[in-house]
């Protein structure tokens, strides 16, 4: 059985006052009008999963405008042990809780033993020429799908290194800023080998089918960690140089005003594997199709390692494919046997999906079927 999604339910969420939506195994297709909530429904749906979802959000900017309630996404998730429902919604502090068979979860990423989540959206065409930390949130939500608390992880250590910044500022105690390192030694380390863990079993399984696929391969790899000397082997050693680098760099890093060296550093580097080419020089097609090819590859990874194959959120992915390069990636998504989340303006951008999708109309907030 495919698991998916049998029943989506919206309140107070973005410009949805209240929606449902009652589903089969197939894809999913949204079409409307520019502005209508085909994203927003998108987002929807990665909120349930550790993280702040496909647009970064703060939870608070979740909330639909003029309601009393507070917003909340709940779905049925049908898997090979019979049905589980997943809910997420607002808390008063702008945080969120978590619900599972209708009790309160340990943690955000227990909902990760029920579905995993990956997306592309239209921000993210110029990820391989934009900004790094563009491609560390990207290398970042890759890794979560894989090792669903490394979100946690890096919330954690963007947080104890903005203390770290504030107790250089205000030249705080010594003491207490070694004990800050010590934690972001210990997190930043962890990071560090999700990292190139995640990325090692990806280009291992990209490289086994680098002149089989319809979309271009990538060759993968993150920038140095340290400048001036090589990566330690283990977990300890690398928590302990990462600790002593930031205790040599205080007066610096103090000048700055910023932690200047550590995990928060690495870029994520492209390479276009048949054509030998930075991904940033690619033209705006290739990245496209290098960035599909990307996820695809990492969704059958999720599957072989985790042994729950991701759901896809594809917004806008059709309009600026050729018909015989959509039909490529109609297929590949058959092939992962997943359920898949598409919008589109114009539904002739999915006829060769034919029966395999089911199309839901998407109009100011409201959801209906067609056909």
């Amino acid at each position: 059985m495919i698991r998916h999604i049998s029943r989506l339910r919206l309140t107070a969420f973005r410009n949805y006052a209240s929606a449902a939506l009652d589903l089969d195994s197939r894809h999913v297709v949204l079409t409307g009008p520019n502005g209508s909530g085909k994203t927003n429904l998108l987002e929807a749906v990665s909120v349930l999963s550790p993280g702040r979802g496909l647009r970064g959000a703060s939870f608070d900017m979740l909330q639909s405008q003029g309601s009393d309630l507070p917003w909340a996404v709940a779905a049925t998730i049908e898997t090979d042990d019979g049905p589980a429902d997943i809910g997420t919604g607002a808390l008063p502090d702008s945080g969120r809780r978590v619900r599972i068979n209708g009790a309160n979860a340990r943690s955000v990423e227990a909902m990760s033993d029920y579905l995993r989540v990956l997306w592309l959206t239209p921000a993210m065409d110029g990820l391989f020429s934009g900004p790094a930390g563009d491609r560390r949130r990207f290398l970042d939500r890759l890794v979560t799908t894989l090792i669903p608390d490394h979100s946690a992880a890096v919330s954690d250590f963007d947080k104890a290194m903005r203390q770290r910044n504030r107790l250089l500022e205000e030249d705080g105690d010594p003491r207490w800023l070694t004990a800050v390192e010590a934690q972001m030694a210990e997190l930043g380390a962890s990071i560090h080998l999700n990292r190139t863990d995640s990325l090692s079993h990806l280009q291992a399984l990209i490289a086994e089918s680098v002149d089989g696929d319809s979309f271009p391969a990538a060759l993968l790899s993150l920038t140095p960690l340290f400048d001036d000397m090589r990566e330690p082997a283990t977990s300890t050693e690398l928590e302990m140089l990462l600790a002593q680098r930031w205790q040599a760099l205080r007066g610096l890093d103090r000048a700055a005003g910023r932690t200047t060296s550590g995990p928060h550093r690495v870029d994520l580097e492209v390479v276009h594997a048949q054509k030998h080419m930075p991904a940033a020089l690619g033209s705006t097609g290739e990245q496209k199709a290098l960035l599909i090819g990307l996820i695809l590859a990492h969704a059958r990874l999720v599957r072989l390692r985790a042994g729950i194959v991701p759901f896809l959120l594809l917004d806008e992915i059709a309009a600026h494919l050729d018909p015989d390069r959509r039909k490529a990636l109609f297929a590949a998504l058959d092939g992962l046997a997943t359920q898949c989340f598409l919008t589109g303006t114009d539904q002739v951008l999915f006829e060769a999906l034919e029966d395999r999708a089911q199309r839901i109309g998407v109009r100011d907030g409201r959801l209906a079927h067609i056909g």
